[in-house]
C-alpha cells in the first residue's frame, strides 16, 4: 500500500491577493483576497453571472488569471496550474464536469476508478498484482461513497440507476463521490444550493462541512452562504469590495475554532462581469 493510499492527504491552504481575471469584454472577477487554512469550507457567494464559476476554476488551476497572486497548497497560480490541478478535484461544475445522464451510477464510478488507476498511480503501482490493484480501487470507491453519503442500495435500481433518474441531492452526492476517489486536497463544487429544497440544502451543507472536517479544503459556489463559512462575495456590482465575515466575530474554522482568514471580492458592473465571465469560459471551451 502506498503512502497516499495509507492516509488521507491534508487539505490545501488557499491564499489570494488582488486576484483577477479579465476577458476581451471585461472582468470575470477581480480584487479577490482570501486566506483560508487547510480544511476550511470556503463559499463563493453571488448571483449568476458574477464570475463565481470562473473564480472557482481559476483557484483550481483550470483557468488562467492575469492579475494578482494566489497560492493553493503552496503552489503559485497561474505558474503552477498543472500542479494545482493534480491536488484538486471538481465536483459538479456545469459545462465542465457534468454527469452523463445516459450512464448509470455504477458506470460512472467504474469509469472514474479506471481513470484514477491509469493516470494517477505511480509507475511502480502497475507492478502490483492485478487483484491487489483492483481491491485498492474498490476500497477507494467505497470510501468516497461513504464520505459523500451515497448508499447505492437506497437508489431505485441500486448501481444500475441511470443518472437521469437521480434526485438533485443524489446527483450532487454522486459528483462529489467521483471527485473524492482521487483523494484531493481541494474539492470544488459549483451551484451547491441550486434547485435544492430547504431540507436538501441543509443536508448538502452538512455534507460539505463533514468533508472539510475530515481535512479536505472545500470551495463551494452558492447563491446564499449558510453563514458559518469563510465567504468570498462576487456581487458583480460597482459597490466596491465586500469583507467576508461569519455570523460571529470572524470566519469560522470548520474544526470549531475561529480563524483570522479574510476574503474580499469586487467586480465592475454586472453586465461587464457577465460578459467577462462568458468570454473566459469560452476561451477554455467551457461556455
Amino acid at each position: 500500500m502506498s503512502a497516499r493510499e495509507g492516509r488521507r492527504p491534508p487539505g490545501a491552504a488557499v491564499v489570494a491577493e488582488n486576484f483577477g481575471l479579465k476577458g476581451p469584454r471585461g472582468w470575470a472577477f477581480r480584487g479577490v483576497a482570501v486566506n483560508a487554512p487547510p480544511g476550511s469550507l470556503v463559499t463563493i457567494e453571488g448571483p449568476s453571472g458574477s464570475g463565481r464559476t470562473c473564480l472557482l476554476l481559476a483557484l483550481t488551476g483550470r483557468m488562467r488569471a492575469g492579475e494578482g497572486h494566489a497560492e493553493v497548497g503552496g503552489l503559485a497560480l497561474p505558474r503552477k496550474m498543472a500542479a494545482v490541478r493534480r491536488i484538486s478535484a471538481l465536483g459538479p461544475v456545469p459545462g465542465v464536469s457534468d454527469l452523463d445522464p445516459a450512464l448509470t451510477v455504477a458506470e460512472h464510478l467504474r469509469e472514474r476508478a479506471l481513470l484514477q488507476r491509469r493516470f494517477d498511480g505511480s509507475p511502480l503501482a502497475f507492478l502490483r498484482p492485478r487483484a491487489e490493484r483492483a481491491a485498492a480501487s474498490r476500497a477507494r470507491v467505497r470510501a468516497a461513497l461513504d464520505t459523500a453519503g451515497l448508499d447505492l442500495e437506497t437508489l431505485p435500481k441500486a448501481g444500475r440507476t441511470s443518472v437521469r433518474d437521480l434526485e438533485r441531492l443524489e446527483a450532487l452526492r454522486l459528483s462529489i463521490a467521483l471527485a473524492l476517489i482521487g483523494e484531493p486536497r481541494l474539492l470544488a463544487v459549483d451551484d451547491t444550493d441550486l434547485k435544492l429544497s430547504g431540507t436538501d440544502r441543509a443536508e448538502a451543507w452538512a455534507l460539505l462541512r463533514s468533508i472539510a472536517g475530515r481535512g479536505t479544503t472545500v470551495l463551494a459556489v452558492c447563491s446564499e452562504s449558510p453563514g458559518d463559512t469563510l465567504t468570498i462575495r462576487t456581487t458583480g456590482t460597482a459597490d466596491g469590495p465586500a469583507a467576508a465575515t461569519d455570523a460571529a466575530d470572524g470566519p469560522v474554522d470548520p474544526r470549531g475554532a475561529t480563524t483570522d482568514a479574510t476574503a474580499t471580492a469586487t467586480a465592475t458592473t454586472k453586465t461587464d462581469t457577465e460578459k467577462g465571465a462568458a468570454d473566459a469560459l469560452a476561451e477554455t471551451g467551457r461556455a
